[in-house]
């Protein structure tokens, strides 16, 4: 019942939004049994849920109760799924004009290579709720944990994609130069806005 319904969760951002909906169902745990000839009595799914859209997050978060229960209920389970949310976090979104501010101030500082104006990105972290619960202006930036020479290797070498990213098993940043990156971040947009 278990694998059952962590496959068909996949479905959810396949068949029921729209292509033009983003939007992340992982199955990141799912846990069942001690023993391989013991039909265990239980099992637990862990989900990660991520959105750019409050509508699209309702719509993806009733299709899970949906086909947790119907998955449930197809296979005569005992009792009805328990669904708990564990953690959630605020949408986290960058003010245009305090970016601009940061993003500026960051070029100014780093070389042109080292600062890189992404696209929107579905983090999954607690930031969200500082700017939305302070009712403050607020900017999110990403400091990268990856060597620079193995960056530089693999962007040359078009192996971008093999570059261990967190939520990676084996990701390990290397602390230096990331610590002092990050403090340099944190001061050049500091003094972006103290210098007003």
């Amino acid at each position: 019942m278990a694998a059952a319904t962590g496959l068909r969760l996949q479905t959810i951002v396949s068949r029921e939004l729209s292509p033009t909906d983003a939007a992340v169902v992982t199955v990141g745990s799912l846990q069942a049994g001690t023993k391989e000839n013991v039909i265990p009595d239980d099992a637990v799914i862990k989900l990660n849920v991520r959105t750019f859209d409050e509508n699209v997050r309702k719509a993806v978060l009733a299709a899970i109760e949906r086909i947790v229960n119907a998955e449930a209920e197809a296979s005569r389970a005992p009792k009805k799924p328990e669904i708990t949310p564990l953690d959630r976090y605020a949408f986290v979104k960058n003010d245009p004009a305090a970016t601009t501010r940061v993003l500026d101030a960051f070029r100014g500082y780093f070389p042109a290579d080292r600062v890189q104006d992404t696209q929107p990105t579905t983090a999954s972290v607690d930031f969200g709720s500082f700017g939305t619960q302070w009712q403050v202006l607020s900017v999110f930036w990403f400091v990268d944990g990856t060597d620079p020479r193995t960056y530089t290797s693999a962007t040359e070498s078009g192996t971008i994609a093999d570059i261990l990213t967190n939520h990676n098993a084996r990701f390990s940043p290397v602390v230096h130069p990331t610590l002092e990156t990050g403090v340099e971040a944190l001061v050049v947009a500091s003094e972006a806005w103290l210098s007003l």
